[in-house]
């Protein structure tokens, strides 16, 4: 059991946690101090337990073993005794198993750091084996360089062996690089050891310098990790070398290892500064999710547009023309890179408000290619009486390219620029004689496409077939209108759907930051009760205010993803709220919080 190593907050695949040493330690981090401190270390050497012949010496990185993974494997892979200190396995990838243990030391790490194809299938795999609220160590291998894209990996531990050995060689160290010393005319970096001039510097100043910047681009990566935003620095670092780049593209192959540890919605803005962008794990989900999940629930025509730099796209002044030319007799769909088309009732749903993306003009290659194939798996799931596409020339080859894949005629509107008096008036004449639908159609439609995009297809109808809703969009309040004459259709003007059923339960709110729902405890008892798969987490004896912690869970749903809404259920208890670690990570963490309960009942 975990006694010594929390994680608090998460990143993808990279980690804030704790180890609680007498000084404790926030990783991503440096062990070097920690073993220089005999009151608060893995210790060099732990005598075993008299008359426990299975237990093992604990290690630090001063005593790693050398060998084959076989070798390794025997002398290593060994249950660790209960112990009052925190303790680290040695293990391969194809060792790596549950020992108990706090930490897990990667062998071999020098030999596969700067191999690509190595480095990413060895990482994946020996946390795949590890239980999830443990550390992960490599030893001999962080340079200021390749810091970001450890911890983008998994790695939550390093040390200043690697660079210390490049100091003593004479090799400069930077976050974009190395340089020997006798290249350098002067010192780019104000750290303590740097404060001489070039010819008094040596090379223990090199090493001392070295281990400084290291430092400092932790600090950096550590920073990201509480902001969000870990993934684009590393897109940047990972131009700084060539072998960095190649492990950062594999690491995007790497979809079900990344899409367990994304959550669904993030606070940070998304930024796609490259064509790399596509192939985010938030980006990927979301055209996954409108392609297989949503449905068009209007028999309205569909009108493509183009995106807008202002988010929602509904509050851009070129969306408020296109409205205004719609006027409720059209379905609007909006292209975009990087995130493939965007449903109306989805604008605000991340990340769909939450990127932003270079503009220049000109479409690469591979937005044209992913834009045009998610537009075609969208139109092949959804049927539309007409399709018009209200698109600027650098779309229209996008559009093209779709309308021949599916052999189809759709209609061209714009003349120059889609917000000219020309094009909106063609646009506004296309849909001469269109019925319109009402805005509680609009407002109930896009409750049950944000279900269906949360919780699975068919959730739509499944748990909002009867309702109305409250309050003005984004910020609607959805209640049960079961039995009551509300799915007429009649409109008091006021989004409500008339005065029917105004004394229904309150199912869930729409959160507008994320474009998601949250569910109250009758929301959640008709979740469980439906046959929309659940997010479950099974729980004690105990009710649970505020949170759940990872102790309290027997069981919990593998499709968990951080920020999902979730159930809990116990033998004491009922509850709701937004799960902080994935499914298998509840299941797998000793410590740490788990769910954040919105609402519980005792049972």
């Amino acid at each position: 059991m975990t006694e010594f190593f929390e994680v608090h907050e998460r990143d993808g695949p990279a980690r804030l946690a704790e180890l609680r040493l007498d000084d404790p330690l926030t990783t991503p981090a440096l062990v070097d101090d920690v073993l220089r401190d005999a009151g608060s270390l893995w210790p060099e050497e732990r005598e075993t337990p008299e008359g426990d012949a299975s237990a093992l010496t604990v290690l630090s990185h001063r005593a790693f073993p050398t060998g084959t993974d076989e070798e390794v494997a025997g002398a290593f892979a060994v249950e660790y005794p209960d112990v009052e200190y925190p303790s680290a396995a040695v293990v391969s990838p194809h060792t790596a198993a549950d020992h108990g243990t706090d930490a897990y030391v990667l062998s071999g790490a020098p030999g596969f750091a700067g191999h690509a194809r190595a480095f990413v299938e060895a990482i994946v795999e020996t946390r795949a084996a590890i239980p999830a609220d443990t550390g992960l160590y490599l030893a001999g291998v962080a340079t200021p360089r390749n810091a970001a894209l450890l911890a983008y990996a998994g790695v939550d531990l390093l040390d200043t062996d690697r660079a210390v050995v490049k100091g003593t060689q004479g090799t400069y160290l930077t976050a974009d690089g190395e340089r020997f010393l006798s290249d350098l005319s002067e010192l780019p970096c104000a750290c303590p050891a740097c404060r001489r001039s070039v010819e008094e510097f040596d090379r223990e100043d090199c090493a001392a310098h070295n281990v400084n910047a290291l430092r400092a681009e932790l600090r950096v990566v550590r920073e990201r990790i509480r902001e969000e935003r870990l993934r684009e620095y590393v897109e940047g670092q990972a131009r700084h070398g060539a072998w960095l780049t190649a492990a950062f593209r594999r690491f995007d192959r790497q979809y079900a290892y990344l899409e367990r540890r994304t959550p669904v919605a993030r606070r940070a803005e998304l930024t796609a500064a490259s064509e790399e962008g596509l192939a985010r794990v938030e980006i990927q989900r979301f055209a996954e999710r409108v392609t297989t999940r949503y449905r068009n629930r209007f028999r309205n025509p569909l009108v493509l547009v183009p995106c807008s730099a202002a988010k929602p796209y509904s509050e851009s002044q070129s969306h408020g023309q296109f409205h205004s030319a719609i006027g409720f007799r059209a379905h609007k769909v909006s292209m975009t890179s990087p995130i493939g088309v965007v449903p109306q009732e989805l604008e605000c749903t991340y990340p769909a408000q939450h990127y932003d993306a270079v503009v220049t003009g000109e479409w690469t290659a591979g937005e044209r290619e992913f834009v045009a194939e998610v537009l075609v798996r969208y139109l092949e799931r959804n049927e539309y009486p007409r399709v018009i596409a209200h698109v600027p020339p650098d779309y229209r080859p996008i559009v093209e390219r779709a309308e021949e894949s599916l052999n189809a005629d759709f209609e061209y509107t714009v003349t120059e620029h889609p917000t000219t008096t020309d094009s909106l008036g063609a646009l506004e004449a296309a849909l001469d004689g269109e019925l319109r639908y009402s805005k509680r159609e609009r407002q109930h439609n896009t409750v049950r496409a944000i279900a269906d995009y949360q919780f699975g297809p068919g959730a739509g109808e499944k748990l909002f077939e009867s309702i109305r809703t409250e309050s003005h969009y984004p910020k609607l309040r959805v209640l049960d209108a079961t039995g009551s004459s509300e799915d007429d259709d009649s409109d008091d003007g006021d989004g409500n759907g008339g005065s029917g059923g105004r004394d229904g339960a309150q199912l869930a709110t729409m959160v507008p930051q994320y474009g998601l729902l949250a569910l109250t405890l009758a929301g959640g008892r008709r979740w469980v009760a439906s046959d929309v798969p659940t997010g479950r987490v099974e729980i004690d004896e105990f009710v649970p205010r505020g949170s759940v912690l990872a102790p309290g869970i027997a069981d919990a749903s593998d499709s968990i993803r951080v920020g999902e809404e979730v159930v809990i259920d116990g033998p004491r208890a009922f509850a709701v709220g937004r799960a902080e670690m994935s499914g298998p990570e509840m299941a797998e963490s000793t410590r740490g919080v788990a769910v954040d309960v919105r609402h519980s009942e005792e049972i």
